[in-house]
């Protein structure tokens, strides 16, 4: 769904083809049909679901709201992911990416959120990075997180 009409079209397949590559690499359980929403939104909208939501006063690129248990069963509604056109454009811009390469490993960070991924211990973010990566690469986006 788009709540901003200055995103590009045709990012459907772009998002699918990420959504759908992260589940063959993260090997959740799939347990039936299953749904997911993806908002193309912009900084103002992200600025108030990241304060409503998380409570911090600025926009940010993505957000994610599971509606399955951390590494549940793939099924049913899974949860919303929201993306911020203005943020995207910036950091594809400021990392020397194009915004299809930043889209789709934005999509795919907030689809691991989705699926039980985080990155709040170092632990985690080694976990989750590597993974990402590895979804990535298999997508031909390069490593974000390459030094």
């Amino acid at each position: 769904m788009r709540n901003d009409d200055a995103w590009p079209e045709d990012l459907d397949p772009l998002a699918e083809r990420a959504v759908l590559e992260a589940l063959k690499q993260a090997k959740p359980k799939i347990k039936g049909a299953a749904e997911l929403s993806i908002l193309l939104t912009n900084d103002e909208e992200q600025h108030e679901l990241n304060q409503q939501w998380r409570g911090k006063d600025s926009s940010t690129n993505v957000l994610s709201f599971p509606q399955i248990e951390p590494f549940g069963p793939v099924v049913g509604i899974l949860g919303d992911i929201t993306l911020a056109r203005e943020t995207l454009e910036r950091e594809a811009a400021e990392q020397g990416v194009t915004f299809e390469a930043h889209f789709t490993h934005l999509v795919v960070h907030g689809f691991l959120h989705i699926l039980g991924y985080d990155h709040l211990t170092d632990a985690e973010a080694l976990q989750m990075e590597s993974l990402e990566t590895q979804i990535l690469a298999s997508l031909g986006v390069e490593d974000p997180y390459a030094d």
